[in-house]
C-alpha cells in the first residue's frame, strides 16, 4: 500500500509540473514526464546494483566508470552544436570530476570507503556534467552574440583563444553563480541532500555538516575546472559552431 500511495503522489507532482509547463507555454512538452520515468527506472536498477557493489567492493570502479560514461554522453549531446563539442564535453567532465574526486580522497577529507566513493563520486560527476553543459552553452551564446567582436580580434592577428578569452570567462562565471549562491545560503535557505541524507543515515549533525562542506567545496572545484576546460578548448578554434549543427 505504501508503494501505491507513493506512486500516486509522484504522479501527481509530475502531472502538476506538466500542467504548469503547458499553461506557461514553456515548450518542454512531455520531457518532464520522460525525465521522471527514466529516473524511476534508473534509480530502481541502481538500488539493486548498489547492493552488489557494497557486497563486492572492487565493483565500485565499474560503477564510477559507468557514471562518468553516462555524464560524458549526456554532456556530448548538449554541446553538439559547438565545434568539436563532443570531445570538449568529455574532456571537461573527466578532468573536472576525476581531479576533484582524487583530491578529496588524497586529502582524507572523506574516508576511503566504498559507500563514500559512490556517494561523493555521484555528486561530483553529476555537477561536472551540469558545468560542462552550462559553460558550453553559455560560451556558444556569447560567441554568437559577440561574433563581430571575435572577428575583429581575429582580423588584428589575435589567436582564436585570445579572441574568445573574455567570452569564456563570462561563460564560466555565469555557470558558477547559481551553485555559489546556493552554497552561500546553505543552512539558511536550503538544507542540501548530502547533509539531510547523512542525518537520515544516522550520522551526527556535526559529521553530516562536515560531509556536506566537503561536497560543497568539491562541487565548486569540479564546476570551475570543468567550465574552464570546456571554454578553453571551445575557444581554440575560430569556428565555434559545429558543421553538423
Amino acid at each position: 500500500m505504501h508503494y501505491v500511495w507513493f506512486g500516486l503522489g509522484l504522479s501527481a507532482l509530475t502531472g502538476l509540473t506538466l500542467a504548469v509547463g503547458r499553461w506557461a507555454r514553456i515548450g518542454l512538452g512531455w520531457f518532464p514526464l520522460w525525465a521522471i520515468v527514466r529516473a524511476v527506472v534508473q534509480l530502481t536498477v541502481i538500488a539493486l546494483v548498489l547492493r552488489g557493489i557494497l557486497a563486492v567492493p572492487w565493483t565500485v570502479v565499474a560503477f564510477v566508470v559507468l557514471m562518468l560514461s553516462t555524464a560524458s554522453w549526456t554532456a556530448m549531446g548538449r554541446l553538439k552544436e559547438l565545434h568539436r563539442g563532443r570531445r570538449t564535453a568529455v574532456a571537461g567532465v573527466l578532468t573536472g570530476a576525476l581531479t576533484t574526486i582524487v583530491v578529496i580522497f588524497v586529502l582524507h577529507l572523506v574516508d576511503f570507503q566504498v559507500r563514500y566513493v559512490v556517494a561523493v563520486g555521484g555528486i561530483i560527476i553529476g555537477n561536472s556534467m551540469s558545468a560542462a553543459t552550462l559553460a558550453g552553452r553559455n560560451f556558444l551564446r556569447g560567441s554568437r552574440a559577440r561574433k563581430d567582436e571575435v572577428e575583429a580580434w581575429l582580423s588584428l592577428g589575435a589567436t582564436p583563444s585570445r579572441a574568445h578569452e573574455e567570452i569564456g570567462r563570462e561563460a564560466v562565471r555565469e555557470s558558477l553563480l547559481p551553485n555559489l549562491d546556493q552554497t552561500k545560503s546553505t543552512g539558511l535557505v536550503t538544507l542540501p541532500g548530502a547533509f539531510v541524507g547523512a542525518l537520515f543515515g544516522g550520522a551526527s549533525p556535526a559529521t553530516a555538516a562536515q560531509f556536506q562542506l566537503v561536497v560543497l567545496a568539491g562541487i565548486a572545484l569540479t564546476m570551475t575546472i570543468t567550465g574552464v576546460v570546456v571554454t578553453r578548448l571551445a575557444g581554440r578554434t575560430p569556428y565555434v559552431v559545429s558543421a553538423d549543427a
